[in-house]
């Protein structure tokens, strides 16, 4: 299932800067921003005090808030809408999940997943912003969120190793990784630009693609 609008979903690792891109993305396109909506989550409290206890709880609340969003926003296009850009995609619940469930929970979560998974719209193009360990750090440091400074090289390497681990199956989706080690698309209008061309050129385009500069 396809939206009808052209959708695309700017996904990466912690610190990869989707946000940043769906911005300028949306701004130069005219388009309709989907933002994920975490903060709003009333389970990340206590999963940050307890996250044995409340991790469960907490995938659950994303992968029903994800769903919702999702479809609300994506099958009810409006008549203005030129382009759909979000800052992050469904199966992001998987990729998380993995990390912080144990093996019997996440072998429940996978199945809740695939079923509800059938009934999210596929985007036109998923773009995931690759970026070194080093670089995604700097940057985690540079917008100061609290809950976030002691996240670990490691940690970041498994979300990465699960974001490709997922992109592998997916035969049928359009992807492009985009290697921005030597980009600053949030700075640089020369390197924004160059990234925007991009993505408009390997829209609706099945298989994986990689851009590399």
């Amino acid at each position: 299932m396809i939206s009808s609008v052209p959708f695309i979903v700017i996904e990466g690792n912690i610190g990869a800067g989707k946000t940043s891109l769906a911005h300028k993305l949306c701004n130069k396109l005219s388009g309709r921003l989907i933002l994920e909506r975490f903060a709003e989550n009333p389970f990340l409290p206590k999963f940050y005090n307890d996250p044995h206890r409340w991790a469960f709880p907490l995938e659950l609340s994303f992968l029903a808030d994800r769903y919702k969003q999702l479809k609300d926003e994506l099958l009810q296009p409006t008549l203005f809408d030129t382009y759909i850009i979000a800052d992050y995609y469904f199966m992001k619940s998987l990729i998380f999940s993995k990390e912080t469930l144990s093996d019997d929970e996440y072998a429940l979560y996978k199945q809740l997943f695939e079923i509800i998974y059938q009934n999210i719209p596929r985007p036109n193009l998923f773009v995931y912003l690759h970026a070194p360990i080093e670089k995604l750090l700097k940057q985690i440091k540079l917008r100061g969120r609290e809950y976030e400074q002691n996240i670990g090289k490691e940690y970041l390497q498994k979300i990465h190793l699960n974001y490709m681990e997922f992109i592998e199956t997916q035969s049928e989706l359009p992807v492009l990784i985009i290697n921005t080690e030597l980009l600053d698309f949030v700075n640089n209008l020369e390197d924004f630009d160059i990234i925007q061309s991009e993505i408009l050129k390997y829209l609706n385009m099945k298989g994986v693609h990689k851009i590399f500069f």
